[in-house]
């Protein structure tokens, strides 16, 4: 079996939606029937590193639009011969159906969140995903959204929600030197992971910065760590002063991955109440990291804590429901993994990722 991969980013590239193509890609490679999988990114902003054997990795499409097309193109007109198109991103939809000129095989689209919640307003979008074969969603919440706009056979929709890898990540002591870098020393720490881009403003950063007023006056030591960075951060830091708690607000701007660990391991409490979170993997890392965490009833971040058995689950709109939530978790003794984790493994991921070819191969 070759698969044919057209996304938005995996290797050489950071965040949520890369580590899931990763992953994906990893776990499609140890299916006893695949025997290469050729993926092509749309992005790579870094050195792609680790490859698996028995990808191919095009990188000659990282310059535009047309550049992608030609492509993807290229490719396939000097091997056609593949047996399955993974369309990464919904916006690959149209290039994914073109190539149906040579290859005769199931299109297979993966949603993530907020992108396929409602019709795209790209006609020709919205006209091809009734033609695709299958779907592959990271999130309960997702699928059912998608199915509602698209009105798609339930039957074509998989669940593939995100991994993690445990060995990666553990608890532990907080590390010095970062509490010396960003001068914590005898403070209770809150914590929020993720790119600030006006995009990406349904994370949940500006969700804690309105609920820290009336916290401090509870904790009268409590500082919140912002993690990430991002084009949105001017506006995060002008919020700050207006809500008057500049000097309870750490901008740590991007964190290596080498540094990520220790990060997590700093934070009394992740808190993260969001509005339009697909999956949220940062939940997953940070309780590997034995920290409690605080999620949103709302999006797809709350079955990243299993509805409630792994986290505490909040409603963004309400502050006072965010406060009390981050009380509770706050009296929650840090450094236990919850044993439940166990069930975003990659080990399972790619067990269920086995099963879902299997199961569109057969269709």
């Amino acid at each position: 079996m070759r698969v044919l991969v057209l996304a938005s980013d995996a290797f050489g590239a950071r965040g949520g939606i890369p580590k899931f193509n990763r992953d994906f890609l990893r776990a499609l490679l140890t299916h006893p029937a695949c025997s290469e999988a050729v993926a092509i990114p749309r992005h790579m902003p870094n050195p792609a590193v680790d490859l698996p054997s028995g990808l191919v990795y095009v990188t000659s499409g990282l310059d535009g639009k047309l550049s992608y097309i030609a492509a993807v193109l290229r490719t396939v007109h000097r091997s056609p011969a593949f047996d399955l198109i993974i369309c990464g991103h919904i916006n690959l939809l149209p290039i994914s159906f073109l190539l149906r000129l040579w290859v005769r095989a199931p299109i297979v689209l993966v949603i993530h969140g907020i992108e396929a919640w409602k019709p795209t307003n790209r006609l020709t979008v919205d006209y091809l995903i009734r033609g695709i074969s299958a779907f592959i969603s990271v999130s309960q919440l997702t699928k059912q959204r998608f199915l509602e706009w698209t009105k798609l056979d339930e039957s074509k929709g998989f669940l593939l929600p995100n991994s993690i890898e445990q060995a990666h990540f553990s608890p532990g002591p907080k590390s010095k030197a970062l509490i010396d870098r960003y001068g914590l020393v005898g403070k209770t720490v809150l914590m929020t992971l993720g790119e600030m881009s006006s995009y990406e403003r349904h994370k949940g950063f500006d969700g804690v910065l309105e609920v820290l007023p009336i916290l401090s006056k509870e904790i009268p030591n409590v500082v919140y760590l912002m993690a990430g960075d991002g084009p949105d951060r001017q506006r995060l830091e002008r919020k700050t002063r207006s809500l008057g708690v500049e000097r309870r607000v750490v901008f740590a701007g991007f964190v290596p991955e080498a540094e990520k660990v220790d990060h997590y391991r700093l934070a009394d409490a992740y808190v993260m109440p969001s509005r339009g979170e697909g999956f949220g993997i940062v939940c997953l890392e940070a309780l590997a990291c034995g920290v409690p965490v605080v999620a949103s009833k709302v999006d797809g971040s709350r079955e990243a804590v299993r509805a409630g058995k792994l986290g505490i689950l909040v409603d963004p709109g309400d502050r006072e429901d965010v406060k009390a939530g981050v009380l509770k978790a706050l009296g929650i003794p840090k450094g236990t993994v919850p044993v439940g984790l166990s069930y975003f493994s990659y080990s399972n991921f790619k067990r269920r990722l086995h099963h879902i070819v299997d199961k569109i191969l057969a269709g």
